[in-house]
């Protein structure tokens, strides 16, 4: 299980140029992937999206790509032959005029300004995208290891509360038929107080009593809050995302535990009910973190 909170680095020298690649990521209902980049690598934002795809399955997620450097193949030197032309007959003429040696060199010449020119050379996209992504890689290692440690702690919470809600349950159930028969030595104390006398009719109590049973059962309920709560525990175990799942399975659970505090009809279900429902949102507080 892994949380959607992550955060990764890589740096990496490759063919001259110093890439950084970081990789960060807070909760999110889908999976939402922004890279951020120089505008003249705009490029790689399609390829980088893929491959956060390919590894990242729910949460906001911003990609920051740094490269620092150029290749030497990227750069061209370009030669103005016009402009040398021109100085090379400007000095002939210098020297013509003055007398002087023409001792004009290549070197010479070389160094005259705008003679020589660098321009930067459109980069190999794809071997440039090829090389980000492999960063890209590298840091997303390390964004995982942090989530998956992160998902070990939100599942161990998980666990402890579960845990806590079976307890909880099991007083439930015990407590449940104890009511039922608090409930009939009531009504037959009211109706010995009513009814002082004449004789009461034993049946009518039993029945009234099997009424109240059968309107406040809440087995149906618990067995399938424990079938969740078991649910609960597979879905931890398993290594796919299952955020959405378990999202889905709590609000399950927090139904059944609202329709077992409607039955209640007791002071001591009730508040029993009160902490299950405080435990189960804070399992739903907890995996609104789980990828």
């Amino acid at each position: 299980m892994k949380s959607m909170t992550g955060y990764g680095r890589a740096r990496m020298a490759i063919d001259g140029r110093e890439i950084s690649v970081e990789v960060r990521a807070v909760n999110h209902r889908y999976l939402d992937v922004n890279v951020k980049c120089p505008r003249a690598y705009n490029f790689l934002e399609e390829a980088l999206k893929k491959a956060a795809g390919e590894r990242i399955a729910r949460g906001k997620v911003d990609i920051f790509v740094q490269i620092i450097g150029n290749s030497t193949d990227d750069v061209i030197v370009k030669v103005n032959i016009p402009l040398a032309q021109h100085y090379l007959t400007a000095l002939r003429s210098l020297s013509e005029a003055t007398g002087l040696a023409n001792d004009v060199s290549l070197l010479t010449l070389a160094k005259m300004p705008e003679v020589l020119t660098e321009e930067q050379a459109e980069p190999d996209t794809e071997k440039l995208t090829q090389d980000v992504v492999s960063v890209f890689h590298l840091a997303a290692d390390e964004f995982e290891g942090m989530r998956g440690r992160e998902g070990e702690k939100l599942a161990d919470d998980v666990r402890f509360r579960k845990q806590t809600i079976i307890g909880l349950l099991e007083q439930v159930e015990a407590r449940a038929p104890q009511r039922t028969i608090e409930y009939r030595e009531k009504l037959e104390k009211r109706m010995q107080e009513l009814l002082s006398d004449t004789t009461i009719d034993a049946q009518r109590i039993l029945t009234e009593a099997a009424v109240f049973a059968d309107r406040t059962a809440i087995d149906e309920e618990t067995v399938r809050l424990r079938s969740h709560l078991s649910q609960l525990e597979q879905m931890l175990c398993d290594d796919k995302p299952i955020g959405r799942k378990l999202d889905f399975l709590v609000q399950e659970m927090n139904r059944e535990s609202n329709t077992i505090g409607s039955k209640a009809n007791d002071v001591t279900l009730s508040k029993l009910v009160v902490e299950l429902k405080s435990e189960i949102e804070k399992i739903r507080e907890q995996i609104q973190n789980i990828e």
